[in-house]
């Protein structure tokens, strides 16, 4: 119960601490204008209150990331505790503070845009591709899942609930920003705290045995052995460092009226999705008894995280938690499809110079979108969802790079981006070395081309900055 109550502790004391000295190094001014007051168009660009802000922004980077990457990362032990904390506070929030202010210091733009302007054309080109492809792909997956659910509690016809599901998609992706989005998501963001609040509450005032951080316990307790690295760095995304948030940022960036209100809505989001982590992998490693109770619960069939998740609201929270439960496998998936729909459109018109003011440019992007989505929902997503855990922390790790030349060139302490894309490089490069689904390299050989990798990335670096040093002293 220590380590999992200093834990949470030490998330709030980073958002105050460390939110406050990146609002410094990035320089926000309260007196600037933002997107949302000068390229107010009613459709995207629409200014909204913080407090709603900060609920949807939550929502849009949450989903069930935060759940369920907790609950499978749990099976490692409570060592997860210690990627949660210092990983939100150093990495993920830093993360998603530094794109979601790129995006309002260039005007909204998507991440594939802010991406191009410091690492390049090629870049930028590769980015727009993948955001696109990584977003439709969320998109579809947050089809399938739900509708399989509701399947099984309405005996509605699986592709019958993805066309009506789908149909939500299209409004929520054409409709402007506050009038569904803006009135729905706040709703979902809160019951999703409930949720977390009432099963921590759970947690202090019932008789469960949180595992501590101890010398004992400071190993890998994976009931498969799975290696920590860099296996649980992939694992547990949303709570500690997810890429997909990069591209939900933009679309909150063109609703702030004030840039000072940056640290609440995205530092403050990724602090929440941490707590909201810890009290979900606390929860799944005491549950049942302990950790390789927890594994053994797991390995059985149809045992997965969503399992977990209506196990523990039905007895920790009653009715109440039984509806929360199947609100989170449902609902909370749902507003994660319609919003990574949203931000594929917003990106494929950044990308096209595309205004996207009238219904009718706003349908010819968001059309053939939905065709390629729903001929997606046709495959089969076993093999291809593998690289999504990858991909998304790749997409991290190119962001953090995007910041690092950034705050380098504004003459400000590029280290806080450097230091996570420099770890992250090497999580990415070790993990599609030695991943089934990548090379399938040992691990020893895998670890050591992920350290070459990272080392790359620094050289590259390095030769850029004296480049860029050198071209502005001639200048």
């Amino acid at each position: 119960m220590i380590t999992f109550l200093v834990s949470i502790a030490l998330l709030v004391i980073g958002y105050f601490v460390y939110g406050r000295y990146m609002e410094k190094v990035f320089g926000v001014d309260k007196n600037r204008p933002t997107p949302a007051i000068e390229k107010q168009d009613g459709v995207d660009f629409v200014p909204m209150h913080p407090a709603k802000i900060f609920l949807i922004q939550f929502l849009n980077i949450a989903g069930l990331g935060p759940i369920f990457g907790a609950i499978a990362g749990a099976l490692w032990g409570p060592i997860a505790f210690l990627w949660i904390v210092f990983g939100c506070i150093f990495a993920g929030a830093v993360h998603d503070f530094l794109s979601g202010m790129l995006s309002v210091r260039h005007g909204g733009e998507s991440l594939s845009e802010i991406v191009g302007i410091y690492l390049g054309k090629a870049i930028k080109i590769f980015m727009r591709v993948f955001s696109v492809v990584l977003l439709i792909l969320v998109g579809v997956v947050f089809v399938k899942g739900p509708a399989t659910i509701l399947h099984d509690l309405t005996n509605m016809e699986v592709p019958v609930l993805i066309a009506i599901i789908f149909c939500y998609y299209i409004l929520a992706t054409l409709v402007p920003v506050d009038k569904l989005i803006g009135k729905v998501y706040p709703l979902f963001g809160l019951c999703l705290l409930i949720m977390a609040v009432g099963i921590a509450w759970n947690l202090i005032t019932e008789d469960y045995a949180i595992p501590e951080l101890s010398r004992e316990m400071f190993q890998n307790l994976h009931i498969q052995k799975k290696p920590i690295f860099p296996m649980l760095f992939i694992t547990i995304a949303c709570g500690a460092i997810s890429g997909f948030h990069a591209t939900q940022s933009p679309m909150m960036a063109r609703c702030m009226t004030n840039e000072k209100l940056g640290r609440r809505i995205f530092y403050g989001t990724m602090i929440t999705e941490g707590i909201v982590a810890l009290i979900w992998a606390a929860a799944a490693m005491s549950f049942f008894g302990g950790i390789k109770e927890l594994g053994e619960q797991m390995s059985q069939p149809n045992h997965n995280a969503a399992w977990v998740v209506k196990e523990v609201c039905n007895s920790m929270l009653g009715k109440v938690g039984g509806i929360l439960a199947i609100l989170g496998v449902v609902a909370a998936p749902i507003t994660s499809g319609d919003t990574a729909f949203r931000s594929a459109r917003l990106t494929v018109a950044d990308a096209l110079g595309y205004s996207q003011k009238s219904i009718g440019k706003r349908l010819a992007i968001t059309i053939p979108i939905f065709a390629i989505g729903f001929l997606l929902t046709q495959i089969n997503f076993a093999i291809i969802w593998r690289y999504f855990g990858w991909a998304n922390q790749t997409l991290a790790t190119i962001t953090l790079w995007a910041a690092t030349v950034y705050l380098m060139q504004e003459g400000r302490n590029y280290w806080t981006a450097f230091i996570p894309a420099f770890f992250m490089t090497n999580v990415v490069t070790t993990y599609i070395f030695v991943a089934k689904e990548g090379v399938g390299l040992p691990m020893n050989l895998s670890t050591i081309l992920g350290a070459i990798g990272s080392i790359v990335c620094i050289i590259l670096f390095i030769l850029y900055r004296r480049k860029y040093n050198r071209d502005k002293l001639n200048s």
